[in-house]
């Protein structure tokens, strides 16, 4: 169930009579949407992207759909999967692009994000392999450079990506654009942050062992899609969202870089909007 939504007033929230919608437009800088929890949420982005699929399968034209992985992500696939599995929609008209790659990574290996995504995804729809588009983490080192560009005019080729799915990071990442990352960056090599490797240790059993660096989509690649919607589960990461979402745009928050998206959306859980202005203080 949807609870509110930016431009629904919310009054139940309010104790002063303003207008719900005033202060959410006065505060909120992203359209942001919230549901009672991340299962309800996940059915109805689902059926978006199904219905949205279709319409294109019924012009024969390619549905480009941008992907990122972890745990943000695997209630969605699961419903994107039950959908197919239910009323039988095709994913054949479905080229995806992932987001980033753990780098230097055997895509084999179970840590990485191809792995991640075969398993929650690819392996129960009907995508034909060739549409399959993941950064190479096993690539050598001198062939990164050109496997990015082309990675970046693949997707012009195909006419962009009609939606991209995102997470956010404990450091307010994006794909992995850390701290720093510029607005016209473009799919490259980067060095992956040190908070970030600490929380993916019990992953690769030991924070030693997680790659240093990884291939991601750049802040210009993601904010070319035609649509955006940006995830976020629980309390862990309420904090970031509402700096993100309330705050000033910054190279320091990279999600705060979707403010300038004409179409983006941040769907949350009431948890992670906790520290939204409308829910903590209405």
């Amino acid at each position: 169930m949807k609870i509110y939504t930016y431009k629904q007033k919310l009054e139940p929230l309010l104790k002063n009579g303003a207008n719900s919608y005033d202060v959410v437009r006065r505060y909120e800088k992203i359209s942001t949407d919230i549901y009672a929890n991340a299962d309800d949420a996940v059915i109805e982005i689902a059926q978006n992207i199904v219905e949205a699929i279709q319409k294109k399968a019924l012009r024969d034209e390619p549905y480009v759909l941008g992907l990122a992985t972890g745990a943000t992500t695997s209630a969605l696939y699961a419903e994107l999967v039950r959908l197919h599995k239910d009323t039988g929609v095709s994913f054949k008209n479905v080229h995806t692009f992932n987001v980033d790659e753990y780098y230097p990574l055997s895509p084999e290996a179970m840590q990485s994000r191809y792995f991640f995504t075969k398993e929650h995804l690819f392996d129960h729809v009907d995508i034909p392999k060739e549409n399959i588009n993941f950064p190479d983490g096993s690539l050598p080192f001198e062939l990164v450079d050109g496997f990015c560009a082309a990675y970046d005019r693949k997707i012009t080729a195909l006419g962009g990506i009609d939606l991209q799915i995102l997470g956010v990071g404990h450091t307010g990442h994006i794909a992995c654009n850390e701290p720093g990352s510029m607005i016209n960056s473009l799919t490259r090599l980067v060095t992956i942050d040190t908070i970030t490797r600490i929380n993916a240790a019990d992953d690769f059993f030991g924070e030693e062992y997680v790659p240093r660096y990884s291939i991601t989509m750049g802040i210009g690649t993601i904010l070319a899609a035609k649509k955006l919607i940006l995830m976020a589960w629980g309390e862990g990461k309420a904090r970031i969202i509402q700096e993100a979402v309330e705050g000033n745009i910054s190279d320091q928050l990279p999600t705060s870089y979707l403010q300038n998206h004409p179409n983006a959306k941040i769907i949350l859980d009431l948890a992670a909007a906790s520290e939204l202005t409308r829910v903590k203080t209405p």
